[in-house]
């Protein structure tokens, strides 16, 4: 196996491996999600694991999960969602992405776009990352709180899920995240960031007030055709 690593001009990081993926042999496995409180999303598939805003152990909100994770994508530098060595397991440290840029880490390729928030009160650049994983896309809005995405990503193809905060304080309202979901025409919507008033109110704007949350999310690519914003809450 060879692996190139170069550092581009814009601070973008690309790593390579001669590895043939699953999809470009016809062989998708499922992916599953699980949400672990804040903005932390885990998502698996094979032998291999993701994770989106991975909780500090000098986080004073969040419990920090070892998940063993290959990649840990960070989205702003704030404990609460950048722990990428806790989501390590023993001696198996993850690969972080963190920041604007593009990026292909064994059969995932993904892509980070520069976004406002205000997080817990202050201005932080967030990281929106657009990630191609088991066939499938997924847009990860970590603590967005600006409605005014990059063009880029708005001129992107719908994704398959899309990961978003609803629960103001810095982040989304549930009354913008609901508007920006219908923009972004996602086929599965999971909501982060959220309690208990918060979630209540996006599932109203959202027309999915009957929507009732479960363990973990399953899914193949062909369980996503015909699916539009169909609204997957996932419980910690």
């Amino acid at each position: 196996m060879m692996v190139r690593v170069s550092v581009k001009d814009r601070g973008c990081v690309w790593i390579t491996e001669k590895v043939a993926s699953l999809a470009s042999l016809g062989y998708t496995v499922a992916m599953i999600l699980t949400f672990h409180e804040g903005a932390c999303i885990r998502a698996s598939a094979g032998d291999t694991t993701i994770v989106f805003g991975p909780v500090s152990k000098a986080s004073k909100k969040y419990k920090p999960v070892n998940f063993g994770a290959d990649i840990a994508f960070v989205p702003l530098m704030h404990p609460d969602m950048n722990g990428s060595d806790e989501a390590a397991r023993g001696e198996k440290k993850a690969f972080e992405v963190f920041g604007p840029g593009e990026y292909e880490v064994k059969e995932i390729t993904a892509a980070g776009f520069p976004s406002g928030s205000m997080y817990e009160g202050e201005g932080r650049i967030n990281t929106v990352y657009s990630v191609h994983f088991d066939g499938m896309s997924v847009l990860y809005l970590g603590a967005l709180g600006d409605l005014d995405l990059p063009s880029e990503v708005l001129e992107m193809d719908a994704p398959d899920v899309l990961i978003i905060p609803v629960g103001g304080e810095g982040t989304l309202n549930a009354a913008e995240a609901g508007k920006l979901a219908v923009k972004l025409e996602a086929k599965i919507i999971i909501p982060i960031l959220y309690d208990d008033k918060s979630l209540k109110l996006f599932l109203k704007e959202a027309g999915a007030e009957t929507t009732k949350p479960v363990d973990k999310l399953t899914i193949k690519p062909r369980d996503i055709v015909g699916k539009e914003n169909e609204v997957v809450v996932l419980s910690a």
